[in-house]
């Protein structure tokens, strides 16, 4: 299936640490999605977590977050620096991967974002690896993030703007937060209570400890990228 290839609709994504493929499929399929940047944090989600394989099976990987009482949303969650967990990441990376075929390949892309800590907020970190992973990916598309929570009953979510119709089949940042249909995604991919969609379907690919476990559908875009390399993008 080519990218981009249902313009009628915008995705309503929640930011993603290493989203899993379900995530990037959508950043795949469609032109332009929106990331809902003032929500309020939810724990045990891929908001800052990302699941990856092990040869004793799954392995979530959590970025530890500064709890603010004053804190309005999401966008001003702050990262913690607490228990060395960047390097603990990596290690672990390494380690589940260091006989895929893409980690020495990607590893120079991707370990900025453990040796680093230039990011103070995770909704920026999240974001960083998000046009990282596009890159890699070879993804391009229109990413906003919205001005204000967007809330279940909004009108926005309705069929408002065919893009099909328009000459520029990508929306810009004033049809996003006014007449954009949008279709909500923000607890449909979730690790521990996932809602029905019927527009994802895994699609296996080689893993390294697949004779082992078995295809383990929806881990973190890493797995994907670091098995396939340059043709994970025709397993979204």
């Amino acid at each position: 299936m080519p990218q981009n290839s249902q313009p009628s609709r915008v995705p309503l994504l929640s930011t993603t640490y290493f989203g899993p493929v379900q995530w990037y499929q959508k950043l795949f399929r469609y032109p332009s999605v929106v990331i809902e940047a003032h929500e309020s944090f939810v724990k045990q989600t891929y908001r800052n977590r990302c699941i990856i394989a092990t040869a004793q099976g799954t392995q979530a990987l959590t970025v530890p977050v500064v709890h603010d009482r004053e804190q309005a949303d999401i966008s001003q969650l702050r990262i913690s620096d607490h228990g060395n967990w960047r390097h603990l990441h990596w290690q672990a990376i390494t380690s589940a991967y260091g006989d895929s075929p893409f980690l020495e390949y990607y590893e120079d892309d991707l370990r900025p974002f453990f040796t680093e800590c230039r990011w103070e907020r995770l909704l920026d970190f999240n974001e960083a690896i998000m046009q990282k992973m596009c890159e890699l990916l070879d993804l391009r598309l229109h990413v906003t993030n919205t001005t204000e929570y967007v809330k279940t009953d909004d009108p926005r979510f309705s069929d408002t703007v065919d893009y099909a119709k328009t000459d520029d089949p990508r929306i810009t940042a004033s049809q996003v937060t006014s007449t954009a249909s949008l279709v909500d995604f923000r607890h449909v991919i979730s690790p521990k209570h996932p809602l029905p969609d019927t527009d994802f379907q895994p699609r296996p690919y080689y893993q390294v400890f697949s004779q082992r476990l078995g295809f383990l559908p929806n881990l973190s875009i890493l797995d994907l990228l670091l098995n396939m390399g340059p043709e994970a993008v025709f397993f979204l």
